[in-house]
């Protein structure tokens, strides 16, 4: 098998798969676990497999960090304190049973022998590479220690191998243990205490008292004594002494570090200061920190950016008193790199001097210390090693900080701790735009990204140093991914607080800028842009602004209204929507077997047994799921309908099936027919599943007519059925208004009778009909406008024969009458209530007319529906295109306003000459005199208008926002 077949093994059910791999086993001569456990919970094999082959194989998973912890979530096994060892284990299973099978499933190659593989330990990996000759097995000299570590600080190259066991910080790895010492039966002394006279004589050595022999056997003692054995004793371990016969290159290293003062470490002996694992990793990265060792340093910023990516959840802020306020004073360090200053940080209110921060209230005129401070000129070049070192490690603080403040937790904390990160923003993006700090810049941005939603601006916010940062970035940075965070940051101020984002004091520039924006394919900064504008134009001030500097020509604001426009189309997909016009009607179940026509009748005597039963099951029969006939009322219609065409004597008769035959074809027929039997105080035979059908069929499924006309004095209606609508208008004409053909003709009617007016004339279709006499408008009781009205009743059954009447096959039911068009219709065709009324005039009731019930009447609308979020929200780019459509809509009026009174000329910081003459245009004055009505037709017409018109209409998901938008502007325009 090529390498990458494995997909062979993978798509194997498991029942085949552990076969194959126990045979697998069984010529290698290896055992298989097949139902493995790890921490109780049974492990897939087939799935262990193919999550492995899915990362690469055993040796890529094994070569990965932490990657078998993850092979291990898949099963469930958590990430607590035991993971490590959960993951060795999952390891040490799919190493035993799957590891060699992978080599020649996967690769098509011999694995190795199972002396250097499954019967060795799981650590480590390259199985694909290992052989006899380049692997060599632990012996007990190279798992001693040597004598040669020593103990020092790991660097930022130290890997912490977090998969083997034991590596956290829990206890450490526990050695074997040891036998439990054999237990010794108890055997009393049994004799006297009292030595007698003769065994204590006069010159007779005293002898060693024998004790009588005791038998355990009696059936006193317990079964468990009785049938004690001891255990055999184990064969004791025997190590190995080094000397000069058989290793004397070992032994004459031995004595050399001896001889060096390099002594072994003594067993089970514990040296002052080892034995204890010291504190965690998290506590060590933060003295290290705080140490001010450049060595320290370097292996706390290193792990800390590890963990903060990996494990960001772990160091919370509150729970490490110092880290937040360690990181931002080592980042403000870097100002030494560029200026002659050297900051303190301190807790208390003197910040005379001008290196000292203040980490309570904040630090006033931080740009104004930093202009006036020296500048340190350098060359790019000449940078020494140590000036490298503490670059690189403020990056790496500054991503570090960056991490961890993307949990709110720690946003909070240290916005509400300290004002020390407000200061090293101000600081760090006021630095000379030297390329080699841009990395770090934009982790500045981040992190004022993450913070500003718990910050309160100053009103008017442009006498914040960050704002006044913001704005300048936006309009003077070429950097795109600085533009986005920084209008983004913009955006969120004061977002998760009560306090209202006053986004003011933005120069024309800007507006142009994040206008142009919009016009643009990039669907993250047009996202921003969007923002942005939803956040300005929430101002009514704002929309003054715009609207003066529109005719200004510093703002295009009609393009602008256009892109929101056609922006509200954003990201939509067509969907197709099923409307209900006409819900259904359920049909009135027929009571009795309908007769068969006299045309069918004579079709099916031609045929034979059981063919004649099996097409008349089906022609006046139909599947019902919760219908059933008893077997005995089945019968006995089947023998009413062909008994009398099956005498014997006759020629070509056809005799009847038995009983038993018949019931059993008519499960064989419908396939949801079950013959049954109902329990009770007599047993009642039943087949459950069809009904009688309230129209016969032909063999090819067409639905006979049924004329309906009951006339006066009848009980029932005439119930012939017709094969087609000709046919049954045929009938009518004939059998109930007594038209006859012409002689010698059988297609032309006699008219000599059917203008003389009869008072009994008059319509019974279905008993209730009475169009004739009782309807409005009144008919002449003639025959020939009684054959005028009959063929809206033919065209009402034909049309719910055709339509309404679906065959088992799934397709309508197809009536041969669609030729037949009666010229006599209502303006609204065959249901036209004119013509369906009872004697009084009333409209016939949903069951009169159409007593088969009548299908859903369906229509498919086709919608071009925006994204919404998992509660069915409008979102995106669209739903805040709208949102800015509806503020400035909201706001044209009161924006008016604010110019005709001149209230712009101080929150605008505008100067009251230029709105002077602003005003003093005549097209600009009619604008401000209509009272906001202009500016509704000006910027809400053409096709601004139509892009919103046509969104109502064919985008569920915005119809809402539109709809205020257009009421907003219908409002405005009456104004």
């Amino acid at each position: 098998m090529a390498v990458g077949d494995e997909g062979d093994s993978l798509q194997l059910d498991s029942t085949t798969f552990l076969k194959r791999l126990a045979t697998f086993h069984q010529q290698r001569g290896t055992a298989l676990e097949a139902a493995p456990r790890v921490n109780n919970k049974p492990i897939d094999l087939q799935k262990l497999y193919q999550v492995v082959l899915d990362q690469g194989g055993y040796d890529e998973v094994s070569r990965a960090r932490l990657a078998w912890r993850k092979v291990g979530q898949s099963f469930g096994l958590g990430t607590s304190n035991h993971a490590a060892a959960y993951a060795f284990a999952l390891k040490t299973v799919y190493y035993r049973n799957l590891a060699a099978f992978e080599i020649k499933d996967r690769y098509n190659k011999e694995p190795p022998p199972k002396e250097i593989l499954e019967h060795v330990t799981a650590r480590g990996g390259d199985l694909l590479t290992r052989t006899v000759e380049n692997y060599s097995l632990p012996s007990i000299e190279d798992a001693e220690p040597s004598g040669e570590d020593e103990v020092t600080t790991p660097n930022g190259g130290d890997r912490m191998d977090l998969d083997d066991p034991g590596s956290g910080p829990g206890r450490s790895t526990r050695g074997l243990r040891q036998a439990p010492p054999q237990r010794v039966l108890f055997q009393p002394d049994l004799s006297s205490s009292r030595q007698t006279r003769t065994a204590t004589g006069h010159g007779q050595s005293p002898q060693p008292t024998t004790a009588p022999t005791v038998t355990y056997n009696g059936p006193s003692l317990p079964h468990s004594l009785s049938s004690y054995e001891p255990r055999p004793p184990f064969p004791l371990t025997l190590r190995g002494v080094t000397t000069p016969a058989n290793n004397s290159t070992r032994f004459y290293q031995q004595v050399h570090q001896q001889h060096a003062g390099l002594k072994r470490k003594a067993k089970n002996v514990t040296e002052p200061g080892s034995g204890f694992e010291g504190p965690n990793i998290y506590v060590r990265t933060l003295q290290a920190l705080k140490s001010g060792i450049p060595g320290e340093i370097s292996y706390a910023l290193h792990h800390l950016v590890k963990i903060s990516h990996e494990r960001g959840d772990k160091f919370r802020f509150e729970a490490f008193p110092g880290l937040a306020e360690a990181l931002i004073e080592y980042i403000l360090t870097i100002t030494s790199e560029y200026y002659a200053l050297d900051w303190r940080v301190t807790y208390m209110e003197d910040v005379s001097s001008d290196n000292v921060l203040d980490a309570i209230n904040g630090t006033p005129k931080l740009a104004e210390k930093m202009q006036s401070a020296k500048r340190i000129d350098f060359v790019d070049e000449l940078w020494d090693s140590e000036s490298v070192v503490h670059f690189e490690n403020v990056m790496q603080a500054g991503l570090a900080t960056r991490n961890l403040l993307h949990m709110e937790e720690n946003a909070q904390y240290l916005v509400r701790e300290t004002c020390l990160a407000r200061d090293m923003l101000t600081i760090i993006l006021n630095l000379p735009h030297d390329l080699r700090l841009t990395e770090l810049r934009h982790y500045m941005w981040d992190i004022a990204e993450c913070l500003v939603p718990y910050w309160v601006m100053p009103n008017p916010p442009r006498s914040d140093p960050l704002y006044q940062l913001l704005l300048h970035e936006i309009q003077e940075s070429p950097d795109r991914g600085a533009i986005v965070t920084c209008i983004r940051t913009l955006c969120r101020i004061s977002m998760n607080l009560t306090a209202v984002n006053n986004i003011s004091g933005v120069p024309p520039e800007i507006l142009t800028r994040v206008v142009n924006w919009c016009l643009l394919q990039d669907e993250e900064l047009v996202g921003a842009a969007l923002d942005f504008l939803y956040q300005y134009t929430a101002n009514p001030i704002n929309v003054a602004l715009l609207l003066y500097k529109h005719k200004s020509r510093k703002c295009p604001l009609p393009p602008l209204l256009s892109r929101m426009a056609s922006l509200l189309r954003h990201g939509e997909t067509e969907t197709q929507t099923k409307v209900v016009l006409q819900h259904a009607v359920p049909e009135i179940p027929a009571e009795t077997i309908p007769n068969v026509p006299a045309d069918l009748l004579e079709k099916l005597l031609q045929m034979d047994e059981p063919e004649r039963s099996n097409v008349w099951l089906k022609c006046v029969f139909e599947e019902h799921k919760d219908s059933e006939i008893t077997q005995i009322a089945l019968w006995h219609a089947y023998q009413a309908r062909f008994l009398q065409h099956s005498n014997p004597a006759a020629p070509n008769a056809t005799g009847l099936l038995p009983a038993a035959e018949f019931i059993k074809n008519v499960s064989i027929i419908f396939e949801t027919a079950t013959a049954q039997v109902v329990n009770g105080v007599q047993n009642k035979f039943i087949i459950k599943g069809i009904r009688p059908r309230r129209h016969p069929t032909d063999p090819h499924h067409h639905i006979y007519l049924r004329c309906m006309w009951k006339a006066p004095g009848q009980s029932t209606s005439c119930n012939e059925y017709l094969p087609s609508a000709d046919a049954l208008k045929h009938h009518l004409w004939q059998a109930h208004c007594g038209l006859q053909y012409k002689e010698g003709s059988t297609t032309q009617y006699s008219t000599e009778q059917t203008n003389i007016r009869n008072p009994k004339i008059d319509c019974h279709w279905n008993g209730n009909c009475h169009r004739i006499s009782q309807g409005v408008p009144k008919l002449e009781p003639t025959i020939y406008n009684l054959a005028r009205h009959i063929p809206i009743h033919i065209v009402n059954e034909a049309k719910d024969n055709r339509n309404n009447r679906v065959q088992k096959t799934g397709q309508p039911s197809t009536a041969s009458h669609d030729h037949f068009v009666p010229n006599t219709l209502g303006p609204r065709g065959a249901h036209d209530p004119r013509y369906l009324v009872d004697a009084k005039g009333l409209p016939l009731s949903r069951s009169e007319i159409d007593p088969e019930g009548k299908e859903a009447v369906l229509q498919y609308m086709t919608y071009y529906n925006t994204p919404v979020d998992e509660k069915g929200e409008p979102c995106g780019l669209s739903n805040t295109a709208a949102l800015v459509l509806r503020n400035i809509a909201r706001h044209v009026v009161k924006a008016n306003s604010i110019l005709k009174d001149g209230d712009l000329v101080g929150p605008a910081g505008l100067n009251r000459e230029d709105l002077a003459d602003w005003m003093s245009d005549e097209s600009n004055a009619e604008l401000v005199a209509d009272s906001g009505a202009a500016w509704m037709e000006r910027l809400f017409a053409g096709e601004v208008r139509e892009g919103l018109s046509w969104v109502m209409t064919y985008n569920q998901s915005l119809a809402p926002v539109v709809a205020d938008v257009l009421a907003l502007v219908r409002k405005g325009m009456e104004a």
